[in-house]
């Protein structure tokens, strides 16, 4: 099973989610704090982490930027209750997914399992019986799910597992409007369920991304109160 790494400093959430966690039989490594959690990830890395964001010594956002910085790590980041800007934060900084605080321990196994079958599904694709999934080549865009690898113009972009589902899904038929619902089924399992923020904060991380290695990407375009579709150059 997953070994999974649990970073919060409330301890009743440290206890209870260890708990949950290693009853569906998953290894759990907990953290009280983010620096402790740094230099025991970075020696013995995860197969998931779960980050609070708002700790002592090193916040859960800096915690996620450092780790990113040695590969592409799940993340699923948990926030405060009344607190959006929380989830926002999360997200842009490239988050898998977000859960508020308090959640339900149902809600958090179906995250943690859907967030961990996207990224096995990245990690076995062309696997011995499994059909090769073919290169995807848009214009300045290429995309090689078998890889989980994203280049613009040449140039590597760094893609989340769900943040390359998502414009896999738009990328497959530029012109075509995709609706959110469209792109939430691209990008999560049925029983998952996320709002229309979520998918609009990933949206707005891929371009940020994209900007970074050409400030004039457009190619993801809004059409508001019906959704986005990919404009091939």
């Amino acid at each position: 099973m997953a070994t999974i790494a649990l970073v919060d400093d409330d301890k009743n959430i440290l206890t209870s989610v260890s708990m949950l966690l290693e009853q569906e039989g998953y290894h759990v490594r907990s953290y009280a704090d983010g620096a402790s959690a740094l230099t025991a990830l970075s020696a013995t890395p995860v197969d998931l982490a779960i980050l609070d964001i708002k700790m002592p010594r090193m916040d859960g956002l800096e915690l996620l930027r450092r780790l990113r910085q040695n590969g592409d790590l799940p993340v699923i980041f948990l926030t405060s209750k009344d607190e959006e800007i929380d989830e926002l934060m999360g997200l842009n900084a490239g988050a898998d997914d977000y859960i508020r605080k308090p959640f339900s321990q149902r809600l958090l196994l179906e995250r943690v399992k859907a967030v961990l079958r996207r990224a096995e599904s990245r990690k076995g694709n062309g696997a011995a019986g499994e059909p090769k999934k073919e290169a995807l080549v848009r214009g300045k865009l290429s995309l090689d799910p078998q890889r989980h690898e994203c280049t613009w113009e040449g140039k590597p972009v760094r893609l989340t597992v769900t943040e390359f589902l998502i414009l896999q899904c738009l990328a497959q038929r530029p012109g075509f409007v995709k609706s959110r619902d469209n792109l939430m089924d691209a990008a999560y399992d049925d029983q998952v369920y996320v709002d229309d923020r979520t998918i609009d904060s990933h949206i707005k991380r891929l371009r940020k991304k994209f900007k970074m290695v050409d400030d004039s990407f457009d190619a993801i375009e809004t059409l508001y109160g019906v959704g986005y579709r990919y404009k091939e150059s």
